[in-house]
């Protein structure tokens, strides 16, 4: 199960020569695969790629009709070592992962992949999680390219440059005998459009063909004297092809180019953004008409010395729109045009921010500021707004005129709380930590080492949980220091999603092998729900196309772990308080492993609301509980929020007007897990919450026993008021 569904999207790949295909840019990417040939797809999820791997999984029909391998791959460093195939076959390979932690993690496999070399056509599609949607550490993928000599590509975000960049992909790393890199940033994996489709086609060469007939080349391994040569060869062969070829395609654009005697050099990943500056600041129109001469590198790496040359040609100054640090294009630039005794001034990061995301505002910023100096634009005027507080960038965009009407606005945390991400509601994790901070009243506070995904968020209010994190599946391994004899034992969280990554072998086992004694929490949700809710080996619901079922505690025994419990049900705190305080005071040495099972709260909904809303639409009795605060018992220390954090669980007035602090109160988005209640009841804290079921086509019997309820309860009430009446005054 996936986020997502794209089982209606998928028909699009179908689409034949010279017909239209409209969608988002994932599907293009998909459908570029299906036009080039391609033999086999690997790839591992995660954000902004997650839906690419989605597709393909919805697409595995078409994909077998063209005879391709598809394979959702255990970790971004198997799918990577799946292009070993095109390395002495001429069979072309892609795969995909997030961008830059997957790369990370597949970098062995790559940097052996790119000294070695390629026969067949290897792609590597990484989602660039850089800026303000980003979810990991703020760096760039073309540090690695540069490192690997791998060929970056960062197409324009818009369907047909995205869909020549797949094919072209395929054709520079034949020509080069070199992987490439085409990365692609978040909004362009989300972007919508239109291209004319071609046909798709089978590879020329299969995968049968290269089994019945395998291949060897020594030369192509990398061990002594081989690996000497390939860094001679990526310099004196494979980069000159390169260049060769990115000239001869004309990979990167050039724009009005001899309009003025000034510049943009901009990398096509931001192109969109710098020319809505540039119309904004009235250089260029919506269609991307410019004034401004630009120069569109759609291929980041290598930088084409004789097109850089060309373009700053005659020009006074040129601007070097290149996001986030260090500034390799630009050095790169300045080198190329100081060798070249060119008077071109250039500028860069003197104009734009050193690092973060080129956002439109930044872009519009640092536009103005080079074309003012260069005298495309009147110097912006400091009107009185200005003086007052308001920032320039509101002024512009109103302009100079208008400007003293403006009134000055509030910061945006002066006007709105901070809201920290945290859990879904009735997420099956929050029972997790409201057990472990129970724990801590009694045993006090652990190191606690935490891990990529869901379960990170207890770091936040309202748990406060949480050392330190080192990427997906490596909680165990954080903890791996802090194992001192005798002392407090460390706890270490890990997802099943990081488990079945690597946690399994760089976490459990090696605690096992080092003889460790501390706790790893296993998440267990049956998805990667970080992700997107994809299934992996432990998932319990059947997939047609993926092995599942496959239990944690088996594999954690297998390696040889001999405390091991499982909780099936982590909504039961009380039950979870227990268990883990068992695991920290037990005096059984060696390695603890506690795994904790409950259903994704999210993906549980997506499937069942649907039945249930047909359920429904049939006529059909269904029952849905829910939870609710009898507001004459509830005392208003809310401890019971502190202790959950759940977005259901809120305040409201008092409704006793002899009491002034508010009650707590469940809001409609209650799903009816239970965890408020279950937290009061664990902490002993009060027995105000209720458990309410909602019966959608009630029975006679239904109707029946709320008619008798309702008139017990009535008679009850009756007798209370003319007791109340007795004593009125």
């Amino acid at each position: 199960m996936a986020e997502r569904s794209f089982v209606e999207e998928v028909k699009k790949l179908r689409l034949a020569e010279g017909e239209v295909f409209r969608g988002e840019g994932i599907l293009a990417v998909t459908k570029a695969l299906l036009e080039s040939g391609v033999s086999y797809v690997a790839g591992y999820q995660g954000a902004p790629i997650s839906h690419l791997m989605d597709v393909l999984a919805d697409a595995q029909d078409i994909l077998a009709d063209n005879g391709i391998r598809f394979e959702n791959s255990a970790s971004e460093a198997t799918a990577a070592a799946t292009l070993a195939a095109s390395v002495n076959y001429p069979l072309r390979g892609a795969v995909t992962f997030k961008a830059t932690a997957g790369t990370n993690v597949a970098s062995d496999a790559l940097s052996n992949l790119a000294s070695g070399g390629v026969t067949g056509g290897a792609l590597i599609i990484v989602g660039e999680d850089y800026g303000e949607g980003s979810s990991i550490m703020q760096e760039r993928s073309h540090a690695f390219a540069m490192k690997s000599q791998i060929w970056l590509l960062d197409p324009r975000p818009n369907l047909p440059s995205i869909v020549a960049a797949v094919k072209h992909g395929f054709e520079l790393s034949e020509a080069s005998h070199t992987p490439v890199m085409l990365q692609l940033r978040i909004r362009a994996c989300h972007v919508h459009g239109h291209f004319i489709a071609s046909d798709n086609r089978r590879a020329a060469f299969s995968t049968k063909e290269a089994l019945e007939s395998p291949r060897r080349d020594v030369g192509r391994i990398v061990l002594p004297p081989a690996s000497f040569v390939h860094e001679q060869e990526k310099v004196k062969e494979r980069w000159p092809a390169a260049v060769r070829y990115i000239e001869q395609q004309g990979l990167n654009e050039f724009f009005s180019e001899d309009a003025d005697d000034i510049g943009v050099i901009v990398q096509g990943g931001s192109y969109n953004t710098m020319v809505r500056a540039l119309e904004r600041l009235g250089l260029a129109d919506v269609y991307g008409r410019t004034k401004v001469p630009l120069y569109v590198m759609n291929v980041a790496y290598p930088v084409i010395e004789s097109e850089v040359l060309r373009f700053c040609e005659g020009k006074r100054a040129v601007l070097m729109v290149e996001e986030g640090q260090p500034n390799f294009v630009e050095q790169n630039l300045a080198m190329i045009l100081r060798q070249a005794g060119s008077t071109t001034a250039l500028h860069g990061k003197d104009m734009l921010p050193v690092a973060g995301e080129y956002t439109a505002a930044e872009l519009l910023k640092g536009a103005r500021a080079f074309c003012e100096r260069y005298g495309r634009l009147e110097p912006l005027a400091v009107p009185p707004a200005v003086r007052k507080g308001i920032p320039l960038m509101e002024v512009a965009a109103v302009g100079v005129d208008s400007a003293p009407e403006l009134t000055p606005a509030l910061a945006l945390d002066a006007s709105v709380h901070a809201r920290p991400p945290g859990f879904c509601t009735g997420c099956p994790e929050r029972p997790i930590f409201s057990a472990m901070k129970l724990v801590e009243r009694e045993l006090g506070p652990h190191h606690v080492s935490a891990d990529i995904g869901c379960h990170l968020f207890s770091i936040l209010p309202p748990f406060h949980i949480g050392n330190t994190t080192m990427g997906y599946g490596m909680g165990s391994a954080g903890a791996a220091a802090l194992a001192a004899p005798g002392g407090k034992r460390a706890i270490s969280m890990m997802g099943d999603g990081g488990f079945w990554h690597n946690g399994l072998t760089s976490g459990i086992a090696n605690a096992v092998y080092n003889r460790s004694d501390n706790l790893t929490i296993v998440v267990d949700n049956n998805y990667t729900s970080a992700t997107g809710g994809q299934d992996l080996l432990s998932s319990k619901a059947q997939n047609p196309t993926r092995s599942t079922g496959h239990a944690i505690e088996r594999a954690v025994r297998g390696v040889g772990v001999t405390w091991v419990r499982t909780m099936r049900r982590t909504y039961d705190v009380a039950g979870m308080r227990d268990a883990l305080k068992d695991a920290l005071t037990t005096k059984q040495a060696g390695p603890k492993v506690l795994i904790a099972q409950s259903e994704c709260m999210l993906n549980k909904q997506r499937r069942e609301k649907p039945l249930a809303r047909r359920a429904i639409a049939d006529g059909k009795r269904v029952v849905r509980e829910k939870f609710g605060v009898d507001s004459d018992t509830c005392t208003g220390d809310h401890s019971c929020i502190r202790l959950s954090g759940c977005p259901s669980l809120s305040i409201k007035p008092n409704p006793d007007p002899l009491r002034t602090d508010p009650v707590a109160t469940v809001l409609d988005s209650c799903v009816g897990c239970g965890v408020c209640g279950e937290v009061s009841h664990a902490a002993v804290l009060c027995p105000s919450f209720y458990r309410a079921q909602i019966v959608s086509n009630p029975s006679r019997w239904d109707r029946l026993r709320d008619g008798v309820r309702r008139s017990v309860i009535g008679w009850l009430q009756r007798g209370d008021e003319k007791r109340r009446a007795q004593y009125a005054f």
